[in-house]
C-alpha cells in the first residue's frame, strides 16, 4: 500500500512539473527585446498574433511606383486624423504617389502597436490606427515607405547604455549639441533588433522600409567621443579606408558601417522588401567618409534605392563658388547629383554591372539614386520656385524620382504638377 501511495505521489509531481514547464519554458527562453512571430509569403504577409496581442491579419503590399515622387510623414502627423488627411489629400490631388512614416524616430519611439514593449514605453507618438492608415493609402494607391531612425535613439541607450557612444572622460553616455544619444554603430546586438523592428514593419504593412541616420555622429564634442564597439579609430585617416598600419582584424568607421549594411541585405533579401538609405548630400561630392562612416559606394550593393540628403542649404558658404547655396537650389542640386549619378555609373561598370550594344554604347542599370529635396525655409526663402527648381534639375541629370522633406509636414502644393 505504502509503495502504491508512493508511486502515485511520484505521478503527481512529475505531472506538475511538466506543467509549470511547458508555460515557463517561452518566457524563460525569450530575449530582453525581441517576441515577435512573423512569416512571410510572396507579397501577401501573414504576421501571427504575438505576445502584446496582436491580431493576425494578412496584407497586401503595392510595388514601386517608378517615378517615386514622395514627401515626408511624422508619426504625431500620422495619429493627427485631420492633418494627415490633408496631406492624403495632397497626395491624390497632385502628382505624389508615395509618403515617407516614421516608424522610429530620434526618441526610439516604435509608432506602430508592436512587440518591443520597453522602448514602446518611450517619449513620441503612437499611431494606434497606423494598420488602418495603410490600408486606407493602399487603396488610394499610395505606395507607404516607413523611416527607421537607425543609430540616433535616445531611449535604446537608457536601456542599453553599454550599447552607446560614450564619453571618453568619464564613460557617460555621450550626446551630440541636441542632447541627442547614439548607439555604437558597432554595436553588434543593436543590428538584430533594427532587423526585428523592420520585419514587423513590412509585415505591418509598410511597403518598403528606409534607414536614416545611420552613421557616426557628425556634431557635439567629437574630442570626448569613445566607440567601444569600434575599434582601432584613431588610426582612421578619414579616407574611409584602412591604414597601412592597420592590421586585417581592425576596421575603420567606413568598413563597419558597410558591414552593417550588408547585414541588413543579407537579412532582409528574403523578406521581399525593398530597402533604402540615407545619406549626407556631400557623400556624393566628396571621396572621403567625413568621419561619419558613410560611402556612396558602400551602399550601392546592399540597397534597392540610395537617398542623399542634399538640401542647398546644408552646403557650406562658398560651395562650388556659392556664397549662399540655398539661394541657387537648381545649381546646388545639379552639381551634386551630377556627380552622384557620376560615381554610380563608374561603380556599376567597375563591378560588371553593364552591357555594351552593338553600337559599342555602354549601358548601366537603372540608377538606385533617389535624391532628398528641400521643402522648407533654411538659408533662403523657399517658394514654388525654388523647390519646383530642385525637382528640374532632378531630372536634369537624368534621375527619375525623389522625395521632399519638411520636419512640420507642411508643404509647397504650387511646387507641384497636379495630379493627371
Amino acid at each position: 500500500m505504502s509503495k502504491l501511495l508512493g508511486s502515485l505521489i511520484l505521478i503527481f509531481v512529475m505531472g506538475a512539473a511538466i506543467f509549470l514547464l511547458a508555460f515557463s519554458l517561452p518566457s524563460f527562453l525569450s530575449t530582453t527585446y525581441i517576441s515577435s512571430a512573423v512569416s512571410f509569403t510572396g507579397s501577401v504577409i501573414e504576421s501571427t498574433a504575438s505576445s502584446t496581442g496582436l491580431v493576425s491579419k494578412s496584407v497586401v503590399h503595392i510595388e514601386t511606383p517608378e517615378p517615386l515622387k514622395a514627401l515626408y510623414m511624422t508619426a504625431c502627423v500620422a495619429g493627427t486624423p485631420a492633418w494627415r488627411t490633408d496631406l492624403k489629400n495632397l497626395i491624390e490631388t497632385t502628382e505624389l504617389n508615395a509618403i515617407i512614416i516614421d516608424i522610429k524616430g530620434e526618441s526610439g519611439k516604435i509608432s506602430f502597436p508592436n512587440n518591443f514593449p520597453k522602448v514602446a514605453s518611450s517619449g513620441g507618438c503612437l499611431v494606434n490606427d497606423l494598420r488602418e492608415f495603410i490600408e486606407e493609402l493602399h487603396e488610394s494607391e499610395i505606395y507607404v515607405i516607413g523611416r527607421i531612425s537607425v543609430f540616433q535613439d535616445a531611449s535604446y541607450t537608457q536601456i542599453f547604455p553599454e550599447l552607446a557612444v560614450k564619453k571618453a572622460s568619464n564613460s557617460g553616455i555621450w550626446k551630440d549639441f541636441k542632447g541627442l544619444s547614439f548607439i555604437d554603430v558597432g554595436a553588434k546586438p543593436y543590428w538584430e533588433y533594427v532587423v526585428n523592428i523592420s520585419k514587423e514593419a513590412y509585415a505591418f504593412g509598410f511597403d518598403e522600409i528606409n534607414y536614416d541616420y545611420v552613421r557616426y555622429p557628425s556634431d557635439g564634442n567629437l574630442k570626448d567621443v569613445s566607440y567601444s564597439w569600434t575599434p582601432n579609430q584613431e588610426q582612421s585617416s578619414g579616407t574611409g579606408q584602412a591604414s597601412s598600419t592597420q592590421s586585417s582584424r581592425l576596421m575603420t568607421k567606413a568598413e563597419i558601417l558597410k558591414s552593417f549594411f550588408k547585414y541588413l541585405h543579407d537579412n532582409m533579401k528574403n523578406v521581399g522588401v525593398k530597402i533604402s538609405v540615407d545619406l549626407f548630400g556631400m557623400t556624393t561630392t566628396v571621396e572621403n567618409d567625413m568621419g561619419i562612416g558613410q560611402l556612396l559606394e558602400n551602399a550601392l550593393p546592399y540597397f534597392d534605392y540610395v537617398s542623399p540628403m542634399v538640401y542647398p542649404s546644408h552646403y557650406p558658404a562658398y560651395w562650388n563658388g556659392f556664397v549662399k547655396p540655398a539661394e541657387h537650389p537648381y545649381q546646388v542640386i545639379k552639381i551634386a547629383m551630377t556627380k552622384g549619378v557620376e560615381r554610380e555609373r563608374a561603380w556599376n561598370i567597375s563591378n560588371g554591372f553593364f552591357s555594351v550594344d552593338s553600337n559599342g554604347a555602354t549601358t548601366t542599370p537603372r540608377s538606385k539614386l533617389r535624391p532628398w529635396l528641400q521643402d522648407f525655409h533654411l538659408g533662403a526663402t523657399y517658394g514654388p520656385d525654388k523647390v519646383r527648381a530642385q525637382i528640374q534639375a532632378t531630372y536634369d541629370v537624368g534621375l527619375t524620382s525623389w522625395v521632399l522633406w519638411n520636419a512640420a509636414n507642411k508643404y509647397t502644393k504650387e511646387a507641384l504638377l497636379p495630379n493627371e
